[in-house]
């Protein structure tokens, strides 16, 4: 062999070599995103991963079954991740299923059960299914190279333990699932790294597997504190929020977005997205009717869906999912409050069609509580139900002008880290939800019962308790 052969041959045998041993690794996740009836939707972060794949088949049947997604040199995002999403399809209804993931041809050892289960064919066949699901927001993951001088604004992580030990079903992110710092939302590489960073802590990855996840934003997850939608990144931002999560869709075509809907039961989910098209807060509402957080063309797709929504007959309760509280009336901060032409024509509209079971779920506001308000001449309710913060600073909001507001429900506020637990259950004229807090020690701060009933019109039924 000559020399200048034999040094290919050498240098050829070196990158065999080195590539035998290289193996990547997970970031953070699995995540479960959406789930329907034959799919199902699951997220996964990597790092200098090759080829990752996931192999999942029937619980308990043969193994022969296994059925293999591959992604092979998946490209790094501008911070070095590679996120892959996995969508198991035409899988059996009802029915769950096991599954491994490899990376690099390793099978990765998990946090969570690695599981997952479709939506079982309940529809005209059998009375409505028992569920709950986690609300929560205001997420802040310290990182003390890019905080603010002082103590850390991140509390506790010890939420997101107790949220993944919970048995709900699913989770809602209300906003404020990270929290972008000036040195992030001033560039793209910036942009991409926070998620990264917040998603990774080992608190946060049994919370991740053990239930499907949907989220919306508010305007620490969407740019700079209190943007609108002038914000200068504000697609990057979009980008990044479908890498990391796993809603069913994003917007619609011709109107970009974050907002979406689901329906789980007999429970319909509407998901708004209140920064993308959103006019500054401080902009005087009485010289600009028009002003909004959600976009002409946002509301009037809310309102086609709870119509459409009505029209399937499954639905005893609507979710309104937003960042900032719907009902509250108190001018500071964010709130509806300081867009009531926008919220006044919805709720007119939920008058006007006989819509009940109307819920607002929110957050922003780094203290939970609930809400009711009565509206139109037949009297029938809505609720809010604000949860608020999961790690980030809080405050005594329930010895401030919070406690006086007309429409907060006693002893409901809740000025500590916590997450909300909605638990839909009952049949018949006995469905109801109930709704309780639960502090970062453990500890039930409120629990409140609704029944569907008293989501209805007064000359139908009692008020409520």
């Amino acid at each position: 062999m000559n020399r200048n052969l034999r040094s290919v041959v050498l240098f050829l045998l070196g990158v065999l070599l080195s590539g035998s041993g290289h193996a990547g690794s997970i970031i953070s996740g699995p995540m479960l995103g959406y789930r329907a009836h034959r799919e199902i939707f699951l997220w996964l972060e990597t790092k200098d991963a090759e080829e990752v794949s996931l192999t999942y088949w029937v619980r308990g049947e043969s193994p022969d079954s296994a059925q293999t997604i591959t992604y092979r040199d998946v490209e790094p995002h501008p911070a070095g991740g590679q996120i892959h999403h996995f969508v198991p399809a035409l899988l059996k209804m009802g029915a769950t299923y096991n599954y491994t993931l490899t990376v690099d041809g390793e099978v990765q050892s998990l946090t969570a059960p690695a599981e997952f289960t479709t939506q079982d064919l309940w529809e005209w066949r059998k009375p409505p299914p028992d569920f709950s699901f986690l609300v929560g927001s205001c997420a802040y993951i310290n990182d003390p190279e890019f905080d603010r001088p002082g103590d850390g604004y991140g509390k506790t992580t010890r939420t997101f333990e107790l949220m993944g030990e919970s048995d709900a079903d699913f989770m809602i992110w209300t906003g404020d699932n990270w929290y972008w710092r000036e040195p992030d939302y001033s560039s793209v590489s910036g942009l991409w790294y926070r998620p990264q960073h917040d998603r990774a802590i080992p608190e946060m990855q049994k919370l991740l597997g053990t239930m499907h996840h949907y989220a919306t934003w508010d305007d620490h997850d969407y740019g700079p504190n209190d943007s609108n939608w002038s914000f200068e990144y504000k697609d990057v931002a979009l980008e990044i929020f479908q890498a990391y999560w796993g809603n069913h869709t994003y917007g619609e075509r011709r109107n970009p977005g974050v907002y979406n809907k689901f329906y789980w039961g007999d429970a319909a989910f509407f998901l708004m997205d209140n920064h993308y098209y959103r006019d500054a807060a401080g902009l005087d509402q009485d010289k600009h009717p028009t002003k909004t957080q959600w976009g002409r063309s946002q509301l009037e797709w809310l309102k086609q869906s709870l119509l459409a929504a009505k029209e399937l007959k499954h639905f005893k309760f609507l979710f309104i999912a937003s960042g900032n509280q719907m009902l509250q009336t108190e001018p500071r901060g964010e709130p509806h409050e300081l867009y009531r032409h926008e919220r006044e024509e919805l709720l007119d509209f939920i008058v006007e069609n006989d819509l009940t079971g109307v819920v607002f779920l929110t957050g922003d506001v780094h203290f939970s509580a609930m809400y009711r308000r009565q509206i139109g001449d037949r009297g029938q309710w809505v609720y809010e139900v604000t949860s608020s913060p999961l790690s980030s600073g809080s405050w005594d909001a329930a010895n401030s002008s919070k406690k006086d507001d007309p429409h907060v429900i006693a002893e409901t506020i809740v000025g500590t880290q916590n997450f909300v637990k909605i638990a839909l259950s009952g049949k018949g004229r006995t469905r109801a939800l109930t709704v309780t807090c639960v502090d970062k020690d453990g500890t039930t701060r409120f629990t409140q019962k609704i029944l569907a009933q008293d989501l209805k019109p007064s000359a139908e039924t009692s008020s409520p308790q």
